[in-house]
């Protein structure tokens, strides 16, 4: 129960944040100039390996939880049919009620071509509304879900591309009245398009090296209302990343894992004294928002740079069956300022995987904190030939 929590979801997704008044153009640099977007919870890393990876999977080998970050990984993935299910609890330093559901399921149509579906679901735990007497004037269950379908296939033997189709819906206030104004349920929809490049033929010695790499940008698609005067972006996003595996021998292997990650969303402009000084209008539309995205940072290119956010990782596997993990997120101060150290396992049985990963935050808190997330994932194909075996 948080009396205030609602009013606070609301206040963030409903009201700009307007830059402090400035002289200088430099003196934007050092200033808090965050995006602005709804449905953040569509930017939360979902599954286990990748959380433990410094939210870094453009580029992996394709595996489960591939239609978060790069559907297009999905028409190289091993066997015919799997299942996956994640758990992430959330401020679990503070509630026990509110956590991250995410289910994912991919089925081979034929060598060439791969179906997926996933459901995120974000439970919120329990408002307790008051009126302006403080007095007690109902409860709700907010929640945000994510319903994607996704389609991949291979162009060759090395390249792929996939797109994937999202529902989303984010019913956080329960049609209450706040501040005056009467909110809904937000719904809108999205599409990813990615592309996936695999070479596992390249030598280093003796040795094999398999480098891969990927682009999908994630969440183009119709703005979200919760109420019938502001609509807000969703968090359209583009992912660049690479990554190398080196076998050490015939047991042994590491791969080094870095993604970049910028928002396709308008920065908010600077304003002094009610008109604009730095930057350009927010107010555009999708199309308009993505293009703006690359030069219309109020204090210049250094400051577009500022919206990258890094994600480097490190992944050991022993004989394909035992994995250990490591990762770092970076996010610039003035646009988030999250950087936090990740590291986690994985254990890859005859029929389940299963994948563990831990937080540490470095500047900031944050919701993740001191907490386990899980993955367990299935293999259908596995299971069948283990059923065959007994019979």
């Amino acid at each position: 129960m948080r009396k205030f929590l609602l009013v606070t979801i609301f206040g963030i997704l409903c009201f700009k944040i307007v830059g402090q008044d400035v002289i200088d153009k430099k003196d934007l640099i050092g200033s808090n100039n965050p995006l602005e977007y709804s449905a953040s919870f569509l930017t939360i890393a979902p599954d286990s390996r990748a959380g433990a990876l410094g939210d870094a999977g453009v580029a992996t080998s394709p595996d489960y939880n591939s239609m978060r970050w790069n559907p297009a990984k999905y028409a190289f993935i091993e066997g015919d049919m799997g299942f996956c299910a994640s758990y992430t609890p959330w401020l679990r330093s503070l509630v026990n009620d509110i956590y991250l559901g995410y289910i994912s399921f991919y089925k081979r149509i034929d060598n060439r071509q791969t179906i997926a579906a996933t459901l995120l679901y974000f439970d919120l735990g329990d408002i307790q509304f008051t009126n302006e007497e403080g007095l007690y004037d109902g409860q709700h269950s907010p929640y945000e879900m994510s319903i994607d379908v996704a389609y991949a296939r291979t162009f060759s033997e090395k390249f792929s591309g996939g797109i994937a189709f999202r529902y989303i819906r984010s019913d956080i206030t329960g049609g209450a009245v706040v501040a005056g104004t009467e909110t809904k349920a937000g719904n809108a929809v999205a599409a990813d398009v990615a592309i996936y490049y695999q070479n596992d033929d390249i030598k280093i010695g003796e040795k094999t090296t398999t480098w891969t790499a990927g682009l999908n940008i994630s969440n183009i698609g119709s703005k979200i209302s919760y109420t019938d005067i502001q609509k807000d972006f969703l968090p359209t996003n583009l992912k660049l990343g690479t990554a190398f595996k080196y076998d050490m021998d015939s047991y042994n292997s590491l791969t080094l894992i870095l993604d970049l990650n910028k928002f396709l969303l308008p920065t908010p402009e600077v304003a002094l004294n009610d008109s604009v000084f730095f930057g350009e209008s927010s107010d555009v539309s999708v199309p308009e928002g993505m293009i703006q995205s690359f030069g219309d940072a109020p204090g210049g290119w250094e400051e577009e740079l500022h919206e990258i956010k890094y994600s480097v990782g490190l992944e050991y596997w022993y004989a394909n069956q035992f994995a250990v993990r490591a990762g770092y997120f970076h996010e610039h101060q003035t646009k988030g300022n999250r950087k936090y150290f990740t590291v986690g396992v994985g254990l890859k049985l005859n029929v389940f995987t299963i994948d563990f990963s831990y937080l540490i935050p470095v500047k900031q808190n944050n919701p993740l904190a001191n907490t386990v997330r899980f993955t367990l994932g299935l293999d259908f194909e596995a299971f069948k030939d283990q059923q065959r075996e007994v019979n």
